[in-house]
C-alpha cells in the first residue's frame, strides 16, 4: 500500500491507540505530520500518544487503587505542597504524570480533574487543559460556571493564538508561497471560530437576563462579527432601547441592512444616529463613513462623497476618505 496515504496511516494510528501501543502510534503520528504538517487532528493525536507513551514508562499507569500510590501521609502532603507550587519543565511533567494516576483511580473526582486543567494550563497545552477543564464541567453537569467560564477562556486564547501565527505568517511571507493560500484559509476558519465562541456566551448571559439591553447588544454584536446578520436584527433593535448602546446599536444596524441589500433601510437607521451626534467623534465618523458606503451602493455619489469630506475636516487619517476625497478634485481638474 501507499506508505503515504493519510487516511490509511489515520486509521492505524487509531488502531495502535486502542491497542495501547502508544509508542508506535506516536511514530505513525509523527509519520502523518512530516506528510502533511497542518494535519491539526495529527499533531493533536501524536502529543497525546506522546504524552500516554510517557506515562506508562514512568509506572503511573500501572496503579490499581488509591492505597497503591499514596503509601502514607507524608506522601499525600508533599503532594499538596507541590500543588501550591509553580512547577516547570520534568517536575510539571511529574506532577501530571502523578495526578492522572490518581484520576484512573477515582475517574469522577471532580477536584482531579480540575488540576489536570490546571497543571496542563500551567504547561501551556491549552488543548489538554480544555478537556480536562470540560471533563470537569461535565462531572458537575454543568453547575459550576467557573470551569465552564475556564473552557471558553481557554478556547478563546487557543484562536487568538492561532490568528496571530496565521496572521504573522501571511504578513512574513510572499502570496506567491505555496502555504499562503491555506494559511488565509485557515485564518478566516479560526476568526469564525473565535466568533461563534463569543456568540454563544452572549446567547447564555442573554438567557440568564434577558431584560438586560446592555447584553442584547453584546449578542447582537457578536452575531455581527460571526456574520449572522439576520439573526442580528432583533438584539440591535431591542438594543437601542438602551441609551448608552443605542448610536453603536444603530451604527449595526445600518450595517446589518446593508449586508442583507436592505439599502434604504440602512441609510435610515444611519441619517437618524448621524444626526443624534453633534461632534465629530469616534461614533459618529464610523456613522457617517458607513452611511458614505450605502450612498455609493445606492448611486448617490455626491452625499457620499460629502460624507467622506465631513470626515476629512475633522480627521484626514481616518480609513481611506483622503483618497476619496482627494481623487474626486482630481477627476475635476481632469475634466476641466
Amino acid at each position: 500500500e501507499n506508505p503515504r496515504d493519510v487516511k490509511v496511516l489515520h486509521e492505524l494510528g487509531r488502531l495502535h491507540h486502542e491497542l495501547g501501543e502508544n509508542e508506535r502510534a506516536v511514530e505513525i503520528y509523527n509519520q502523518i505530520t512530516d506528510i502533511n504538517p497542518l494535519d491539526a487532528e495529527a499533531l493533536r493525536l501524536g502529543k497525546d500518544a506522546s504524552a500516554r507513551a510517557s506515562m506508562t514508562t514512568g509506572g503511573w499507569t500501572q496503579a490499581v487503587t488509591y492505597r497503591d500510590l499514596i503509601k502514607d501521609k507524608e506522601i499525600a502532603v508533599s503532594l499538596e505542597q507541590q500543588s501550591r507550587m509553580r512547577l516547570t519543565g520534568e517536575s510539571l511533567d511529574q506532577q501530571i504524570a502523578e495526578t492522572y494516576a490518581f484520576h484512573q483511580a477515582e475517574p469522577t473526582n471532580i477536584d482531579l480533574a480540575r488540576r489536570l486543567g490546571a497543571l496542563n494550563e500551567q504547561k501551556d497545552d491549552i488543548e489538554a487543559a480544555i478537556g480536562w477543564y470540560q471533563y470537569a464541567a461535565d462531572l458537575t453537569k454543568g453547575a459550576d460556571p467557573g470551569l465552564i467560564r475556564k473552557v471558553s477562556d481557554l478556547k478563546m486564547k487557543g484562536f487568538e493564538r492561532e490568528i496571530a501565527a496565521h496572521e504573522e505568517f501571511l504578513a512574513t511571507h510572499d502570496p506567491g508561497h505555496d502555504l499562503y493560500v491555506n494559511k488565509s484559509e485557515e485564518l478566516k476558519v479560526a476568526k469564525k471560530k473565535r466568533a461563534e465562541i463569543l456568540v454563544e456566551d452572549a446567547r447564555k448571559r442573554v438567557g440568564r437576563n434577558p431584560t438586560d439591553l446592555q447584553l442584547r447588544f453584546e449578542l447582537g454584536e457578536h452575531l455581527v462579527n460571526a456574520g449572522h446578520f439576520r439573526q442580528a436584527l432583533p438584539e440591535l433593535q431591542r438594543a437601542r432601547q438602551n441609551p448608552n448602546a443605542r448610536l453603536k446599536a444603530m451604527n449595526l444596524l445600518g450595517r446589518c441592512y446593508s449586508e442583507l441589500g436592505m439599502l434604504d433601510l440602512a441609510m435610515k437607521q444611519l441619517e437618524e444616529a448621524s444626526q443624534e451626534i453633534l461632534p465629530m467623534d469616534a461614533m459618529k465618523k464610523e456613522i457617517v463613513y458607513n452611511l458614505g458606503l450605502v450612498y455609493e451602493r445606492m448611486g448617490a455619489m455626491e452625499k457620499s462623497l460629502n460624507c467622506m469630506k465631513q470626515i476629512y475636516e475633522a480627521d484626514y487619517g481616518y480609513k481611506d476618505v483622503a483618497s476619496r476625497v482627494e481623487s474626486s478634485y482630481n477627476q475635476n481638474i481632469s475634466q476641466a
